[in-house]
């Protein structure tokens, strides 16, 4: 009987961790309707993606999740001084250097049930505004701009922690997204339904660009 009673006591704390969702342990984005890109010349340096960079995501449903991101991807940060510019910052990702920790998963993120990159190659995110965080906010600076995903544009915010050297801008940030709010809405089975919150992942490093 004991033995029975930690057998089930194991199966029963499998499950609850399963179930977890790892959203709940980020900051979700603040979304709204597409904002304008300033106008005018982006002022201060260059600095452009190297390929240590990644960016990936965290996708669950109820008996689990799975971890993901984009192969391919370029991307470039505009500083002044010692600061990231108010704006001048971008990122575009191939969709189709999607990849996932499963196969048969990353064929069908790749499909019209989810990024179908087929018809959205790309997805942009292009920033219209940066500002350093307050006390009460995550990260030393807030980033917005607007992400173009499955062909839907919105204005998203999240907390981002910058790191400046000489040689080298390290920006790093995980926060959520809903992706009903980018019309990708693939319910999955009745009985596993598929979260409608991802989380993102950003690890992006630069180097002043060589002309």
């Amino acid at each position: 009987m004991k033995a029975t009673f930690i057998t089930l006591t194991g199966i029963a704390s499998i499950a609850l961790v399963s179930c977890d969702n790892p959203a709940d342990k980020t900051t979700s984005a603040k979304t709204g309707e597409a904002q304008a890109v300033p106008v005018g010349d982006v002022t201060g340096q260059k600095w452009v993606f190297s390929e240590d960079s990644s960016i990936s995501f965290i996708g669950s449903k109820v008996t689990g999740s799975h971890e993901g991101g984009f192969k391919e991807f370029t991307g470039y940060f505009h500083v002044n001084g010692d600061q990231l510019a108010e704006s001048g910052h971008q990122v575009v990702i191939t969709m189709d250097s999607t990849w996932s920790d499963a196969e048969k998963l990353t064929g069908h993120l790749k499909s019209a049930d989810f990024f179908d990159v087929e018809k959205y190659p790309q997805t942009t995110f292009v920033a219209t505004g940066v500002r350093k965080s307050e006390a009460s906010e995550k990260g030393t600076h807030q980033l917005s701009g607007n992400l173009k995903l499955h062909g839907v544009e919105k204005s998203i915010e999240f907390p981002v922690t910058v790191e400046k050297s000489e040689e080298q801008i390290h920006l790093t940030a995980e926060f959520d997204i809903n992706r009903f709010d980018f019309d990708i809405k693939y319910p999955g089975k009745q009985d596993d339904l598929i979260r409608e919150e991802v989380v993102i992942k950003f690890d992006l490093k630069a180097k002043p660009e060589v002309n």
